[in-house]
């Protein structure tokens, strides 16, 4: 049933691309470079080679494991959720419930439109992975966004490095000019676009969040000025903690995408009040 998920468009064009620029980097610019059958060039595909596969194997995760959907007995505890005294029970359960799905969220999940279902800690839907990233997938997500961006960065290098020392007068055509240009072009727009995504979620980690409690803190934190308070997202601890809550707390698992024994149930989650 989940690798029916590979049945989409989106997820093909990715494949493709990913096939094409292994193929491009190994067999035409490595090869031109330093030549396929040299020490230089048979430790340059094995690195690449590395990089690619374990961006594959995200990739892979990505898709196959589910972000983790809220269960149908959930109940959210009232008692443990911190309320004031004056703010009715009744109001904050309503408050949890989903119109859509009409079952209780737990604390950071969301009601996905695609998927149809709640998904634990949400943070969007990807088209590319044809899934939701969530609870379960959010660390497979986060190491293919790194490796990818490892990837395409040193198929750039290795491009434009190929092209500097080629000698353009003797073997180089117009045709083979405007292919090497378009390759350096493209890979290095896809490094900055895969670097960007990268740098977004570095920082989504380190302060605990996803991207839709980002945009939601934005409103939130606007509302508290407003009033004359300040607003601090409350599942914001230290760096540290906030990192190994995603990566988990063995640094030698931090790149391993399915190393995910630390997390839980995904219902509950520590806040700073809790250590206080």
């Amino acid at each position: 049933m989940k690798c029916q998920r590979f049945l989409s468009i989106p997820i093909f064009a990715v494949l493709l691309l990913m096939g094409f620029i292994c193929y491009i980097t190994v067999f035409i610019f490595i090869d031109d470079w330093v030549g396929l059958q040299s020490s230089a060039g048979s430790l340059n595909v094995l690195i690449f080679t590395v990089l690619a596969s374990l961006c594959l194997f995200s990739f892979s995760s990505c898709v196959l494991i589910d972000p983790g959907y809220t269960p149908a007995s959930y109940i959210p505890d009232v008692e443990d959720s911190g309320v004031s005294d004056q703010e009715p029970k009744k109001n904050v359960i309503q408050s949890r419930r989903c119109d859509k799905c009409s079952t209780y969220k737990p604390p950071r999940a969301h009601h996905c439109r695609v998927c149809r279902r709640c998904v634990l800690r949400m943070d969007h839907h990807c088209l590319w992975v044809n899934n939701c990233v969530g609870y379960w997938n959010y660390k497979a997500f986060f190491t293919l966004v790194l490796y990818a961006t490892i990837g395409s960065l040193y198929s750039t290098t290795i491009i434009i490095t190929c092209a500097l020392q080629k000698d353009w007068e003797f073997s180089g055509s117009g045709s083979l000019k405007v292919f090497y240009v378009t390759c350096a072009v493209t890979m290095a727009a896809l490094t900055l676009t895969l670097g960007t995504l990268l740098g977004w979620h570095v920082y989504l980690i380190i302060r605990n969040m996803t991207t839709i409690e980002y945009y939601e803190a934005i409103r939130t934190e606007w509302l508290a000025r407003k009033s004359g308070q300040s607003y601090r997202h409350p599942y914001n601890q230290s760096v540290y903690k906030n990192i190994t809550s995603v990566l988990g707390p063995n640094m030698l698992k931090w790149l391993w995408p399915v190393a995910v024994s630390h997390l839980k149930d995904g219902l509950v989650f520590p806040t700073p009040r809790d250590n206080s």
